[in-house]
């Protein structure tokens, strides 16, 4: 299997984001998922930005696809995608059905983990108009998966998102901006101040969501390092780790080392939950509760 980089969820300052992917650059991760997937108030980088960084990561061997926007509100998010759509040397991750539209019949494409695909039908639909991979939806079972892998098209990659805050659902409503009062269009860039989300607890206190501007995310950090053998026995070709703001390249190497001694998994969730940001879950995969964690290890 192969390890792919989701883009960054959250607004970083610019020079942090350049910063980021040198280092990217030098780990084992062999795909790159890059560009503003979730809102189009942020820019620190501009489309020719990314270009240039993802000409720097494929010099350095990644394979770079350009990640399309989740949820489009204007002509200006849409002349974005239409410059996706237009590249023509790097694959695009089409998060939206717009994106799908633009891209059939171009370089084939990503299905990204923002269209809920659920059944075999849907998926075969899809390979039709140029998808070469899919994104599991982060909710679904490995039952489901199992089944989905048995029927999926011919030469149709599978990637699972395997380690990050799960994003969970988009909002017209900027929640950060409400949360400092302040009107979505004048939000002051307040995400800025978050690097890793804002945590909403409940009101025992417990952490239970994230807000990331329009975007909502568990709290909890969806960890399935420990999946990684089973994954590989059903066909799965990817994992993808989803970047936070600390510590995201030793994430990268303990999935590596994982992958390449799979005695060593135990090993490497004990190491990873010292990294998260919150304690970890793996609800989804087994078919339970999203926030449910199977082997009781917590961040620390």
């Amino acid at each position: 299997m192969k390890i792919s980089l989701g883009p960054i969820l959250y607004y970083w300052e610019r020079e942090a984001i350049f910063k980021f992917y040198e280092e990217i650059a030098a780990t084992a991760v062999d795909i790159v998922y890059l560009g503003e997937t979730v809102c189009s108030r942020r820019h620190n980088l501009r489309h020719d930005d990314w270009l240039s960084v993802a000409e720097k990561l494929a010099s350095a061997g990644k394979e770079v696809v350009l990640s399309s926007q989740a949820l489009l509100e204007s002509e200006s998010d849409l002349k974005i995608l239409r410059k996706l759509a237009d590249n023509d040397q790097f694959s695009v991750e089409a998060n939206d059905m717009g994106a799908v539209h633009l891209l059939t019949g171009r370089l084939p494409f990503v299905i990204g983990p923002h269209i809920n695909v659920y059944n075999s039908p849907a998926l075969s639909l899809l390979a039709e108009t140029g998808a070469k991979r899919w994104v599991m939806p982060v909710e679904m079972s490995r039952g489901m998966l199992h089944k989905m892998q048995l029927e999926k098209p011919a030469n149709m990659e599978t990637e699972v998102f395997a380690f990050g805050r799960l994003p969970l659902a988009f909002s017209a409503r900027c929640f950060t901006a409400r949360h400092h009062n302040l009107p979505k269009d004048d939000c002051q860039f307040r995400c800025l101040d978050y690097a890793n989300g804002l945590t909403l607890n409940t009101r025992e206190g417990q952490p239970f969501l994230v807000l990331n501007g329009i975007q909502t995310q568990s709290a909890s950090v969806y960890n399935l390092i420990n999946e990684l053998v089973e994954m590989n026995e059903m066909g799965v070709n990817i994992v993808r780790i989803s970047p936070q703001a600390w510590h995201t390249t030793k994430i990268i190497e303990q999935f590596w080392q994982s992958l390449n001694n799979p005695d060593t998994a135990q090993k490497c969730m004990q190491q990873l939950a010292k990294w998260m940001p919150d304690k970890g879950c793996d609800g989804y995969w087994h078919g339970k509760a999203g926030l449910e964690q199977s082997t009781g290890i917590t961040a620390q």
